[in-house]
């Protein structure tokens, strides 16, 4: 297909004429030489809040802080650092012969309070501002650059390759815990045993169980240990009737059918039994104390083994609800006889846990069945804490218990974290007060939640670290690549290869994020909720239950895949892989995109594409803490710099059904005329290439023809 370049000159918000850089000499009417400027550069321009452009990065109160900008070389005429109240004329630094920059630094101290600042560019009486943005016309307090003194976030976590595992899709390592059929009744029917470990998941998945379990992930934690891996987050794994656990039952006991059982309890019902009368199996499998405690001595070694390996474990933190099964309520009476527990608030109107749910008619005892349920659900009880300190003081002790000794975990994911309680003001209460619970307990644990739009209030250094990173990533990357919506559900077409679209998306989401929280951002293609990434490559629009598990493998373009991986692990954050992704698992969104990992099946030409991307990711550094700027976009072509003060990588995709020839401005990431570049990695539709292939870099540009569906990746010879 023909293609055209877009205009590089041609970028949000306000753009230029970049011209000749450096100084023009010319003789005045005595012959004296002058020196002029070059005509403005505002592509030159540059700062962010990288290590390289503010030290530190992560000041504490009452620091000094050291901001850093850049311009070309005798360019503008001042720069000013427009910090809180204070308007600093930045000192301009020496330049090193043969550069094409120079760059301006000022220091200021933080205070207490975030301290928000840009910058002022002023250049032959005209002026100009530098935000988030880039250069801008105006000042918006949204764009500006911003200091949380005290927000640090843990280093380990910094670009950190996390794996997500549904456990009982996983690997099955002990059938002696394994769900039995009609083991227990579940949403009104019988529970079921899968025993063909490849069939596809059914349409109501939720009380299907194919027996995966903590000790299939200890089998496998070399390969995972091989692929790279860095941290395991698990989907939840506490007490619950469900296979996906999100209806806790208990949150003091990891869940026996994935821990240990040994004591197996009575019978399972047989067809016909009255449904109402819960199986002794499962009543005894789940109260008995010494299964309980069991599973969560198997926890501790599986801990203790991921640990050995120098990886790290994040659990599942479900705190908005809990279960119609949890001890609390006993909406399906499992402990009202049990030995050793309480009374629970849906049995007597006595219970200890009354006042940790909202009742509709708290007078109707002892037959009140109406309860505040998340979203309606009855089997999703909604916790009540304004009405509950107990409740309160309880959670805070399940988020210090699960990452202090003997289980010693490394953090949390927060399931619907911005739907906890009844009002804003309390949600960001109790955040505070779960942050500050953990953080005493474990410094270097993690924070991550689960929350669609605007993350800010509770990305202020008081809350969370950081979130599963929707809005600036998952979304533009699929829109981008494959023009389709994250579950599968929409198709649009003005979207797909709109490098304008992804840009404007990207920079507006992105400065959300305080410089802390982007660098651990759980950068994820698929999970539990939405459709496979792969899947989205087909661009077919619709759900299992209208098309069937099969049509969710046809028409895959595994090409567009490796583009998104490669974008996915050369981007600020922390990439996440969805168990089964690396080794070509397809689906559409829940239940099917949580089919089990296919063992035996596995496409391992992708793994191997995994373990060498994930290599490349690891070995540079600039991958990690690198500022980013986008050089080149056009319609289904897409280019981007990362680069400090020592390296510089660039990334380039043509997403075009055919081959182009564009030219990159490597310049703008202080890469060098006749620097050499090194392509150390090509991904094609037909699959990789790793090796050196050198490239001179002449006039600031390097010219590329790139096959179709193709990604490359380009690093500075030093």
């Amino acid at each position: 297909m023909d293609f055209e370049s877009i205009d590089l000159n041609k970028q949000l918000p306000l753009e230029n004429q970049p011209g000749t850089a450096g100084e023009f000499p010319t003789a005045d009417k005595q012959g004296v030489i002058q020196v002029q400027k070059s005509p403005f550069n505002r592509r030159a321009l540059f700062s962010d809040e990288s290590p390289s452009y503010r030290t530190p990065p992560e000041p504490e109160e009452n620091d000094i802080v050291r901001i850093k900008f850049r311009a070309e070389k005798n360019n503008v005429d001042a720069i000013y650092l427009v910090a809180g109240c204070s308007r600093i004329k930045m000192d301009r630094l020496r330049a090193e012969d043969g550069t094409r920059f120079e760059y301006f630094q000022a220091e200021t101290q933080v205070g207490a309070e975030t301290l928000f600042y840009y910058f002022e560019i002023q250049v032959d009486y005209e002026t100009y501002y530098y935000d988030k943005r880039g250069v801008a016309c105006d000042v918006q307090m949204q764009w500006c650059f911003g200091i949380v003194p005290g927000f640090h976030t843990p280093e380990w976590a910094k670009g950190a390759v996390i794996y997500q595992i549904f456990v009982d899709r996983f690997y099955n390592g002990d059938p002696s815990n394994d769900v039995e059929k009609r083991e227990y009744i579940y949403i009104k029917e019988g529970t079921v045993k899968v025993t063909d470990w490849n069939r596809y998941p059914a349409p109501m998945d939720v009380r299907e169980f194919y027996g995966g379990d903590l000790a299939g992930v200890m089998e496998k934690l070399d390969y995972l240990k091989g692929l790279g891996v860095d941290a395991i987050y698990f989907n939840p794994l506490f007490v619950s009737p469900s296979n996906h656990k999100y209806d806790i039952q208990d949150y003091d006991y990891i869940d026996p059918h994935f821990g240990v059982i040994v004591n197996d309890g009575g019978e399972v019902l047989e067809e016909g039994d009255d449904e109402n009368i819960y199986a002794t199996k499962y009543i005894e499998r789940v109260t008995d104390k010494e299964n309980l405690e069991a599973s969560n001595r198997l926890f501790v070694r599986l801990v203790e083994e991921i640990h050995a390996r120098g990886m790290k474990v994040i659990l599942d933190g479900v705190f908005n609800h809990c279960g119609s099964f949890n001890k609390w309520l006993d909406g399906e009476r499992i402990y009202e006889n049990e030995f050793g527990y309480e009374k629970g608030a849906y049995i007597s109107g006595d219970s200890p846990y009354r006042s940790f749910f909202k009742f509709n008619n708290p007078n109707a005892w002892p037959y009140n069945k109406e309860y505040d349920g998340w979203w309606g659900h009855s089997t999703l009880p909604k916790l009540n804490y304004e009405e509950s300190p107990t409740l309160c003081a309880y959670i805070l002790e399940v988020g210090k218990k699960w990452v202090s000794p003997p289980f010693n975990v490394d953090g949390w994911r927060l399931d619907v974290a911005a739907d906890l309680g009844h009002s804003s003001d309390f949600n960001h209460k109790f955040w505070q007060m779960f942050r500050n619970a953990v953080k005493e307990a474990n410094p270097e644990a993690l924070i991550v939640a689960e929350h669609y739009g605007n993350p800010r209030p509770w990305m202020q250094g008081d809350q969370w670290d950081t979130v599963m990173n929707y809005d600036a990533f998952m979304e533009p990357i699929t829109w981008f690549l494959t023009g389709m919506e994250k579950h599968s559900d929409e198709y649009r077409e003005e979207l797909l290869g709109n490098a304008d679209s992804f840009e404007c998306a990207m920079i507006n989401h992105m400065a959300d994020f305080y410089f802390p929280s982007l660098v651990v951002s759980m950068n994820e293609l698929s999970n539990h909720d939405h459709s496979r990434f792969l899947t989205r490559t087909n661009r077919r629009r619709g759900r299992v239950k209208d098309l069937g598990p099969e049509a969710a493998n046809i028409g895959i373009n595994k090409g567009i895949f490796r583009e998104a991986v490669v974008m996915q692990m050369t981007w600020p954050g922390a990439p996440t892989i969805y168990y089964g992704d690396e080794a070509g698992v397809c689906g559409f969104t829940d239940p099917d995109n949580r089919r089990t990992y296919p063992w035996g099946r596995e496409d391992y030409e992708l793994i191997e594409f995994h373990r060498e991307i994930i290599r490349i990711h690891k070995e540079n550094k600039v991958l990690v803490n690198g500022s980013i700027k986008i050089l080149n976009k056009g319609y289904n072509v897409l280019a981007y710099g990362r680069f400090d003060e020592k390296d510089q990588i660039i990334v380039v995709f043509n997403n075009n059904p055919g081959e182009i020839c564009i030219e990159v401005q490597v310049w703008e990431t202080g890469i060098k005329d006749d620097d050499i570049l090194e392509q150390i990695m090509g991904t094609t539709e037909m699959g990789y290439s790793i090796g050196i292939l050198e490239r001179k870099v002449k006039d600031g540009k390097i010219a590329l023809t790139i096959p179709k569906v193709t990604s490359l990746i380009l690093r500075k010879k030093r």
